[in-house]
């Protein structure tokens, strides 16, 4: 019969606690999975929600209609904060808002540097 270890390098055998041994996070998960999690579903929202609001609204009311109900989308802004009223999901809340708010923002600048680029170039 051949010894535990023979087989691998410099005969080193894992200890039983070793290889159950476990970071502290472990059972939380990893500490930066929420804050990515929450960070990209802000993102993802912001970029699907409008879209797929205004298409269903077109499909099922008509194109006037959308553009009198469009503004309603903004509501959209009520899950994050609803979502920092609990203990338990205030970190992905707040990310999720992050998320949304500086994907609003990067649009927004980026839309302005076209316009200004644009109109600069035309004149």
């Amino acid at each position: 019969m051949s010894e535990a270890g023979e087989d691998r390098v410099g005969g080193e055998v894992d200890a039983p606690e070793d290889r159950s041994r476990r970071p502290d996070w472990f059972h939380r998960g990893h500490p930066i999975f929420f804050p990515l999690a929450g960070f990209f579903t802000g993102m993802l929202a912001i970029i699907v929600v409008p879209g797929l609001y205004a298409a269903i609204i077109k499909w099922l009311a008509g194109y006037k209609r959308v553009e009198e109900l469009f503004p309603f989308v903004l509501l959209m802004f009520v899950v994050p904060i609803g979502l920092l009223v609990p203990h338990h999901t205030r970190r992905f809340g707040r990310y999720m808002l992050l998320g949304m708010v500086s994907t609003v923002l990067v649009v927004l600048v980026v839309a302005a540097a076209v316009v200004w680029f644009l109109l600069s170039k035309d004149s």
